[in-house]
């Protein structure tokens, strides 16, 4: 029989709770946008990812997610949502090393979908098509980060 130490324990990750931590949709042209005939609008989308560590076993990770909607023909604003949308999740032996990639991708990447679906339902709500981001690698600009943030070490 072998002896379990504390160094064998299994790594746990797991998302607690999702919410939402500031959500703004402005329509500041109703009811008249709606009566004009609009083509293709040209939409404007910001994203940003940030994290931070509430105690030892506990991470909150928001995405911030901005979006200008515009009339492609006269530039009128549509409509604009600011959204910051963040998970609560529990680590638990987990080795330093691998606490970039978990907080980088696979939380952003789990919380995504949700954060989607608000977007969607927002524009809904607001009396416009459904707006639905396209999905987001989040490994791809992950690694596009690490490679920028090395290369500017080597600069300076």
């Amino acid at each position: 029989m072998s002896e379990s130490t504390t160094n064998d324990a299994q790594p746990i990750f797991s998302l607690q709770k999702l919410y939402i931590k500031d959500c703004s949709f402005e329509n500041p042209n109703a009811p008249t946008v709606f009566t004009t005939p609009s083509e293709q609008p040209h939409i404007e989308l910001n994203l940003s990812l940030n994290h931070q560590q509430l105690d030892t076993e506990h991470w909150e990770v928001t995405l911030h997610i901005s979006v200008i909607t515009r009339d492609q023909e006269s530039q009128q604003l549509l409509f604009e949502i600011e959204l910051e949308h963040a998970g609560l999740f529990y680590m638990s032996h987990i080795d330093e090393a691998h606490l970039p990639l978990l907080l980088g991708v696979e939380c952003p990447t789990i919380l995504f979908p949700y954060t989607r679906q608000l977007i969607s339902q927002l524009t809904v709500d607001g009396g416009f098509m459904p707006l639905l981001l396209e999905p987001i690698n989040f490994r791809a600009a992950f690694e596009e980060s690490q490679m920028q943030q090395e290369s500017e070490a080597v600069i300076h």
